[in-house]
């Protein structure tokens, strides 16, 4: 059974404005909900970026039902691992087992902040694994020390502990990120409607695990508002392969994105009021085989957007 949820935009919205959201997406129907994990945004007409465990904290108090995890947290540099397991169990605890760890490699706009040096991908890869690794062993409520090739613990106990540890779903596209999805995660997190990716994914050890997929949207009145939207404020959608994840400030993005063309900044996204277009992205995240589907609505309506999926989207897959 597809499950669909929201997508909860730190890039561009305020905390007080994100935990409003989470609150309405479990009013309309949404099951679960992703929240952005980043220091910076893409670019600067996005505007925010709020810490995003002290919006989790709220969310939890205004919502009963409503799933959320991170989408995605990379727990490599910025970030401590041993912190972030203490983060994430407090959330777990707070949400009453409602809430979920995503984890990724990260990109260099929000890694680079302490001046640490931006490692290739596979190292990066390996880095996630033994974070993961660390993680888990502190869930476990013992006292931890661990030396890996990466990260040192010592003496580090977590007493605040939900009843189950969070599920760890892993983020990849590319192959080698894939397969260690299968192999270390409890669920994939993944951008694409591609049927490869889930086939490697249950390959390599996914079978009967949750596959997130993520659209983009942009519902408006016209298709040529929702493009005009897409354009000016997320245009590095257009931004492709390597460069999203080694670009290093905001002004690099913004500097990539001046040589996209409006087309090339809005070619991948549902833009405008026409249900059928809204509904048939979704079926080819379904046909791929992600069983769990989120939506980001780009820009500011946001309420304009829930009332069109409560009434026009989502009893389609009830």
């Amino acid at each position: 059974m597809t499950k669909l949820g929201y997508a909860l935009s730190s890039e561009e919205h305020s905390p007080n404005d994100l935990v409003r959201f989470a609150q309405r997406a479990e009013e309309v129907g949404f099951e679960f909900a992703l929240i952005s994990d980043h220091y910076h945004p893409w670019v600067s007409a996005q505007g925010q970026s709020p810490f995003v465990w002290s919006v989790i904290g709220g969310i939890a108090q205004v919502t009963e039902r409503l799933e959320l995890g991170t989408g995605v947290t990379c727990p490599i540099m910025r970030l401590h691992p041993a912190i972030i397991a203490q983060a994430a169990a407090t959330a777990s605890v707070m949400m009453n087992g409602r809430f979920f760890l995503s984890v990724g490699t990260g990109e260099n706009l929000n890694e680079h902040i302490l001046g640490e040096h931006w490692p290739p991908h596979p190292v990066r890869l390996e880095m996630m694994e033994e974070a993961v690794d660390i993680m888990r062993q502190l869930w476990e409520g013992e006292s931890t020390t661990y030396y890996g090739d990466f990260f040192t613990v010592e003496d580090a106990q977590i007493f605040t502990l939900p009843n189950t540890p969070p599920q760890v779903m892993v983020a990849g596209s590319g192959s080698h990120a894939i397969e260690t999805a299968g192999r270390i995660g409890d669920g994939l997190v993944s951008l694409a409607p591609k049927e490869d990716t889930i086939q490697e994914f249950r390959a390599a050890g996914g079978d009967n695990k949750p596959c997130y997929g993520q659209i983009a949207v942009c519902w408006a009145e016209s298709e040529a508002e929702g493009k005009e939207i897409v354009s000016n404020i997320w245009p590095n959608s257009g931004i492709t392969g390597q460069l999203n994840q080694d670009l290093r400030t905001v002004k690099h993005f913004e500097q990539a994105v001046k040589m996209l063309s409006p087309e090339q900044r809005t070619e991948h996204f549902v833009c405008g009021p026409d249900p059928q277009k809204h509904i048939e992205q979704i079926y080819k995240f379904i046909d791929a085989g992600y069983d769990h589907i989120y939506i980001h609505q780009i820009g500011h309506n946001q309420d304009g957007f829930f009332r069109f999926y409560q009434q026009e989207i989502l009893p389609e897959f009830r």
